[in-house]
């Protein structure tokens, strides 16, 4: 017998349930979670970086804030 944790069990019971909705197409479900995240009202941040971003990044040598650099990176959440 194998063990069974029942949130993981009903966890994978809604996903199960939400994927079938779009008959497992990644694509529609892909589709409908940005439209709940547009409908959702919230800031999104991306972390990822734009060309604009690059080159500012770029613009500034590295090691010039000393202090800055030993901080670690904190994320900011918004909620």
């Amino acid at each position: 017998m194998t063990w069974s944790d029942p949130i993981v069990d009903e966890v994978r019971r809604a996903r199960d349930a939400y994927a079938a909705r779009f008959n497992y197409d990644l694509q529609a479900i892909f589709r409908d979670l940005k439209e709940q995240e547009k409908r959702s009202g919230r800031q999104i941040v991306s972390y990822a970086e734009d060309d604009q971003q690059s080159e500012a990044n770029n613009a500034v040598p590295p090691d010039t804030d000393k202090a800055a650099a030993s901080r670690p990176a904190t994320p900011v959440l918004n909620s």
